[in-house]
């Protein structure tokens, strides 16, 4: 195997020039590159229009919360001989539901990161980390293995971790709920674990075996969160700890990612629209990296191995035929909607209706039955604008009457290419048992609809996304779903550029917002080259310093410029005090324009005018969003019952069976 890898690594160097013309050439065979000089390997090439719609985005790039689990396992095909039959994922559903059923219902609990390895689970219980035998996961029966309290954090916890391929190491990465910045601990296996290393502030990291059988760890080093260097390190005797690479592009990121069958690291250097990949053997881990493809901008490729085989995942030349088959475990529609299989907890699933581009999930708790479409058939509920149909995901209470009276929460993302997340959150579920409908809005910008539902929300495209919110509430409205004296829109992060924007223009389809860290300041922010995050975001924004025409189109959208004396919806911000990714200048600049216009329009409007309520809450911390802060859920709900005039009590008593205060 060893010496097929090295005549692998060295088809791929003599390759190259081939692959750069195959890239550009759309007509040119992508698939037989390497056959020349050995002929098992081969190249395989997909379209990301339709599988990256679906692949968990890097966000170091985003103003938002990072997602430290990237993978490209989901987009390889599933050979033949894997595939179950429909009869057979049913049983396997039916099997999941069974189990959910008999699970306690009013129960709520932060899963923490875990993963199995050999015959154990590795996971945090309590503050330690600790390992169990498989089928005994679900006891009390663990063996610890270190004790996160060891390095004197506020709070620790888990949310990496990655076992050495013959368990004798493995790694964890920790952190806190108010800061970003991780520690990298590496604990030895055996009789008595001992911690045998600790790494600040790393991202990604991944074990790999050497030819002398030893384990090394490659890692990430994230500094101001710019993620540039990559380490090698070994432990025991022969402990070594080097940077073997540095990006000099400030623009640009790396992450590691370990293919599927963990036969080759890939080393990943990307922004938001051109992406460079290195293959580091995983046999011989201390030869050079090979380079699969310079970057070229605009051209963005992922990739994995599997049995002699490169699957070489891009957007550009002629998309070949693809076909995404999952397991019954990943169900496409739960999959595509983490809302239901985070949702399992606490909700009986008594129906599944999946056919092409359309799913309905009923979703039952007690006695009331939510009901979720997605908007993407011809009975969906759906948004035109310009031409464009804009998915729209909505839960209410079926047994619930004159929904035009009923309260309604939008929520709404719109950048980077991201999902607007649906993730389970016991706020959201007793707010739709008090009776508010849930709207969600998958705007331009956004990732759901593919790479180009993106590319149409960016840049000098980004008003797009402000059209599309403002037609979802218009029609909300139009086919009975509230009101706007009852119509409350929340976001965070960069979801807060159009919401700020859409309370410049459009404040009266709204009675209140909450905001969470939100980017409100695009301008300002966009031209300071200081900050950590502005010169990774110029394909997002564009670049107002040396682009007369972005900084022209970044002021017709930009809430903070566009704010003018005139009734605003009240608004609640939650923000964070030493906040990285989205400065608190920019929001207190914003919240205190915004409060003279307001006042400045009170003054125009005479007597009898009840002006907005504008509330800023700080918080202490490095943090970008605190999900599970219950400090900040019950300010956010408080502000939204009485900006409505909703009595809060039966809704607070139910919070408190799903957060422990």
């Amino acid at each position: 195997m060893q010496q097929k890898s090295k005549l692998f690594l060295q088809a791929l160097k003599y390759s190259i020039p081939h692959l750069g013309k195959c890239m550009q050439k759309q007509h040119v065979n992508h698939c037989n590159f390497a056959d020349h000089y050995y002929n098992r390997i081969k190249l395989k090439k997909y379209h990301l229009t339709k599988c990256l719609q679906n692949k968990p985005r890097i966000s170091e790039l985003a103003r938002n919360i990072p997602s430290r689990n990237f993978s490209c396992k989901e987009f390889l095909p599933i050979k033949q001989e894997n595939k179950k039959s429909l009869s057979e994922n049913m049983d396997a559903f039916e099997k999941v539901r069974t189990k959910l059923e008999t699970q306690p219902q009013e129960e709520y609990e932060i899963i923490n990161a875990e993963i199995k390895h050999g015959g154990f689970v590795y996971y945090q219980e309590g503050c330690c980390l600790v390992r169990s035998k498989d089928e005994e996961a679900d006891n009390d029966n663990y063996e610890v293995l270190f004790n996160l309290e060891e390095l004197k954090l506020e709070q620790p916890f888990i949310d990496c971790i990655r076992v050495a391929p013959d368990e004798k190491y493995v790694a964890a990465k920790i952190r806190t709920e108010d800061s970003e910045a991780s520690t990298c601990v590496v604990v030895k296996l055996g009789d008595q674990p001992v911690m045998e290393a600790s790494f600040p502030n790393v991202s990604s990291f991944e074990w790999v075996k050497d030819e002398e059988d030893e384990d090394v760890l490659f890692y990430t080093f994230q500094r101001n969160l710019r993620c540039h260097d990559v380490y090698r390190a070994t432990f025991g005797d022969n402990r070594r700890n080097e940077r073997f690479y540095t990006e000099k592009d400030p623009s640009f990121f790396v992450f590691l990612y370990l293919t599927k069958d963990s036969r080759f690291l890939t080393m990943n250097i990307m922004n938001k629209t051109t992406s460079e990949v290195w293959l580091i053997d995983g046999m011989s881990p201390w030869d050079p990296p090979v380079l699969i493809q310079k970057r070229i901008h605009g051209v963005l490729y992922y990739v994995e191995h599997r049995d002699d085989e490169l699957y070489i995942l891009t957007n550009v030349g002629e998309p070949t035929e693809f076909k995404l088959m999952r397991t019954a475990a990943d169900t496409p529609a739960i999959m595509n909607w983490d809302l239901f299989f985070t949702m399992k907890r606490n909700t009986k699933v008594v129906d599944l209706d999946m056919f092409k581009d359309h799913c309905v999930l009923f979703l039952k708790h007690s006695n009331l039955l939510y009901v979720n479409v997605i908007g993407l058939a011809d009975d969906s509920v759906r948004s035109l604008k310009d031409g464009k149909l804009v998915p729209m995901t909505i839960f209410h209470k079926t047994d619930s009457e004159d929904l035009q009276k009923k309260p309604l929460l939008v929520h709404v993302y719109g950048a980077y290419g991201m999902d607007l997340k649906m993730n389970f959150r016991p706020e959201r579920r007793v707010l739709v048992d008090d009776g508010w409908i849930l709207a969600y809005c998958h705007v331009r910008g956004g990732g759901e609809l593919g790479l180009q539902w993106h590319a149409d929300g960016r840049l000098t495209k980004k008003l797009n996304g402000l059209a599309d919110l403002e037609a979802c509430i218009k029609t909300l409205h139009g086919q009975g779903f509230s009101q706007p004296s009852l119509t409350t829109l929340t976001a965070f992060s960069a979801g807060g550029v159009l919401v700020g924007a859409l309370c410049n223009s459009n404040p009266e389809l709204l009675r209140a917002v909450t905001l969470e860290a939100p980017f409100l300041d695009v301008l300002n922010t966009m031209m300071d080259t200081t900050l950590p995050l502005t010169l990774e975001e110029l394909e997002e924004w564009g670049n107002p310093s040396s682009d007369e025409k972005h900084k022209n189109y970044i002021k017709r959208y930009c809430p903070y410029q566009n704010i003018k004396p005139k009734h605003y919806p009240s608004i609640h911000i939650t923000a964070y005090e030493n906040d990285e990714r989205v400065p608190l200048k920019g929001i207190v600049n914003y919240t205190e324009k915004l409060k003279e216009a307001i006042v400045e329009h009170a003054k125009d409007t005479g007597e009898g005018y009840q002006a907005p309520n504008i509330i800023l809450d700080i918080q202490p911390g490095g943090s970008h969003v605190i999900e599970d802060s219950h400090k900040k859920i019950t300010a956010q709900i408080k502000f939204l019952y009485e900006e409505l005039g909703l009595d809060s009590t039966s809704v607070f008593e139910n919070l408190k069976k799903y957060l422990k205060f």
